[in-house]
């Protein structure tokens, strides 16, 4: 039964994963015949840059609802981090891209452990909580920390250098250096540490157990308090991972920026397959799902259309995802004889 069950899952996902995958395709040789320009190594290298910060706090999004919970303090994390870490190299005279990777990092993982136990001891809906900690944190930040706009000039030079490295580059037809970000090595390293937690440890089989039913969990040895606190922890952590790569990409750190853009994160992560619910999701579907998001930002220009079409298209992925995975459950449900209304 169990080994039909785990069939059951695998087929599920696969097949939300090729309907993705199908998407992608189709739309890149759309936009590709009308607009010729889009197949070329810059556009795709500056798309690998720019979802650098959503790719990896992703990560951290998909063990949070595969735990059947939710966050969206997190771009209010990641900003707090980043502001933190910036500020601190420029009052300290610290010129190290490493420092303040764990200035924020650090930072993250504390505001991400404070909703951990917010959301354990009182037992309330995790989005409540977690929006009521992202004003929490963007009040703080802006109340007692700073809200000058930190521009290209006073960035610490380590930030900008860190921003502008590539892994490697070379000269396009046209004469212009085109090159890989380091930010590739970041997202490649998150990923696969992700798949490693939720797949080969007794850490990701307690993130499933427990997004699947909490009693269950329970029942079964499952410690509740310290899946929410390592969850939520590495919600905070890459969250703060976030904040320097957004920092970094964009060579300013603005601390009213990032916030109001979570649910469009969310909903990359939905799209992937991942069940609101809870006990689901695949690294590859929120791959495929945050690949998705930054297609139509950045490519809808190639296309001849304003930037109001993005949350058109969004949105009628996000329902087409949303009615599959839910029509998949209950094909999968009715193998099982489990019943639902």
């Amino acid at each position: 039964m169990m080994a039909k069950a785990n069939a059951v899952k695998e087929k599920k996902g696969l097949t939300t994963e090729l309907f993705l995958v199908f998407i992608i395709v189709a739309y890149c040789i759309i936009v590709s015949i009308v607009n010729p320009e889009f197949l070329n190594a810059a556009t795709l290298f500056d798309m690998v840059k720019s979802a650098a910060p959503t790719m990896v706090v992703a990560m951290g999004l998909l063990l949070v609802v595969i735990s059947g919970g939710i966050d969206v303090s997190f771009t209010a994390i990641a900003i707090f981090g980043g502001y933190v870490a910036t500020t601190t190299l420029m009052a300290t005279g610290v010129n190290n891209i490493l420092v303040a990777f764990l200035i924020s990092c650090a930072v993250g993982l504390v505001l991400g452990l404070i909703n951990a136990v917010l959301i354990h001891v009182t037992k309330m809906e995790p989005f409540i909580i977690t929006l009521a900690t992202s004003g929490l944190y963007q009040g703080f930040l802006l109340t007692f920390i700073g809200t000058k706009n930190i521009g290209s000039v006073d960035i610490p030079k380590a930030i900008t250098e860190f921003g502008n490295a590539k892994l490697f580059a070379f000269k396009d037809a046209f004469g212009s250096e085109v090159g890989l970000s380091v930010f590739i090595i970041i997202i490649v390293a998150v990923i696969l540490l992700t798949w490693f937690i939720l797949h080969r440890t007794m850490l990701g089989k307690s993130i499933f157990a427990l997004g699947c039913s909490p009693e269950a969990a329970r029942r079964a040895g499952f410690n509740i308090w310290k899946t929410h606190l390592f969850v939520y922890g590495y919600m905070g952590v890459l969250s703060g991972i976030m904040g320097m790569l957004y920092i970094a990409g964009i060579n300013a750190c603005n601390p009213v920026t990032l916030v109001g853009t979570e649910l469009t994160i969310v909903a990359a992560v939905i799209i992937g397959g991942a069940r609101v619910s809870g006990g689901q999701g695949t690294i590859l579907g929120t791959i495929l799902g945050v690949v998705i998001m930054y297609l139509l930002n950045t490519t809808l220009i190639f296309l001849g259309l304003s930037s109001s079409w993005n949350d058109l298209f969004l949105g009628v992925i996000l329902i087409f995802s949303i009615v599959m995975t839910s029509w998949q459950e209950r094909k999968k449900n009715r193998k099982m004889f489990i019943f639902t209304e």
